[in-house]
């Protein structure tokens, strides 16, 4: 075989790359650390989460292109700086940004033919008119769950300290049956209701239970090996991790680590780690769970609701979404991405006390985000 011989500038830059193995592969290195958005200490910013009041442990991790660019721990694994610290590897609860990977999965069987988003719930799940389950089924969509805008009440708060009782839907949907609705059809109210039924749905049209679609769909394709759905208590938090704690009707605080799965499933059960959640972001952002016209429909802000804010954290440089969040009694947790899939950055907190101190959390949150990516402010 004759090797053809270049000449001129490409001449020379074979020459030279011949010469130099190591060259081409020391610029393409070069060239993407300069890619790379400039943070500052993770750490440094996680002890500041940490140093809020109510906050037991905080731990962060940032990704872009996949790989780990930063991260931190700060606080304890136990209450009064007890266990060490958490690994900034652990799984976490990462509540409802479950709901963002149940509508993904609900979104795939559209896009495979197999519901449509004008589907009714009464036609999706008979059982729910038959028992009387929810009201104006006839009337609710697959997109009005999706979006929250069915009207449908909401089913919890279950007993925070209740890590035994094994709820099944059908329960969980006769508490909310017994409620007030709070809005008219169409009009945007947040219920974990209308997640709890797209959890349904799911296993009604696969024949698969919940925990296993989320593996086959999701967990092994994106090579997510942390994550899992746990659905039946007392299944709690494997491997080292913090422990949340909730401040019973005395103020007394206790441990909640094992919230019951029972009552969280596609509304906010999900466990995963900073690196796995962020792998789910930039798969869902860059368009590798779904096409654009279908993410539309999970993402886009539903009638009512304002649009995004534009640009990010630091006037769009890096240009951050809006962190999708997760809290439940004794956490908070918010992955932030890049609208190009890019960048991630996913926080995870642990919290002694209530609303009060589970809220001060998220605003710690969020303000450590400009802590590590708004170096210069």
């Amino acid at each position: 075989m004759t090797v053809p011989r270049l000449t001129g500038l490409a001449g020379a830059v074979l020459a030279l790359a011949t010469a130099l193995p190591g060259t081409a592969t020391a610029a393409s290195a070069a060239a993407e650390s300069a890619a790379r958005p400039r943070i500052a200490d993770v750490q440094k910013a996680l002890e500041a989460v940490a140093a809020t009041p109510g906050v037991v442990g905080a731990i962060g991790e940032v990704y872009y292109d996949g790989k780990r660019i930063g991260k931190g721990s700060a606080g304890s694994r136990l209450l009064g700086g007890k266990g060490g610290r958490i690994p900034s590897g652990a799984r976490y609860r990462i509540g409802s940004q479950t709901k963002q990977m149940t509508a993904t999965i609900v979104m795939q069987l559209v896009r495979e033919g197999r519901l449509s988003l004008d589907d009714t719930l009464g036609e999706m799940l008979p059982q729910v008119v038959e028992k009387d389950l929810v009201e104006r089924a006839s009337e609710i969509t697959l997109r009005h769950l999706i979006t929250l805008t069915s009207g449908i009440p909401e089913y919890l708060p279950a007993a925070p300290f209740d890590f035994t009782t094994h709820y099944t839907p059908t329960r969980l949907l006769e508490i909310s049956r017994t409620r007030q609705r709070p809005v008219e059809v169409g009009t945007f109210n947040y219920s974990n209701t209308n997640y709890l039924l797209l959890g349904m749905i799911i296993e009604k049209v696969t024949g698969r239970d919940l925990a296993a679609e989320f593996d086959r769909r999701l967990f092994d394709p994106l090579k997510m090996t942390d994550s899992y759905l746990p659905t039946k208590p007392p299944q709690g938090i494997k491997g080292p991790h913090g422990h949340g704690y909730w401040a019973d009707e005395t103020g007394r605080l206790r441990d909640v680590d094992r919230l019951n799965a029972s009552t969280l499933l596609g509304a906010g059960g999900v466990i995963s780690t900073a690196r796995d959640v962020s792998r789910f972001q930039q798969a869902f952002q860059q368009g590798r769970l779904l096409p654009a016209d279908l993410r539309k429909v999970i993402t886009d802000p539903p009638p009512g609701q304002p649009p995004l804010p534009p640009g990010g954290p630091c006037g769009g440089n890096p240009e951050l979404l809006p962190g999708r969040a997760g809290a439940a009694p004794g956490f908070s947790a918010t992955t932030y991405t890049s609208s190009d899939g890019r960048l991630q950055y996913a926080v995870s907190t642990t919290v002694a006390g209530r609303e009060k101190e589970r809220e001060a959390a998220t605003r710690a949150i969020s303000q450590s985000v400009k802590a590590i990516f708004c170096p210069s402010s």
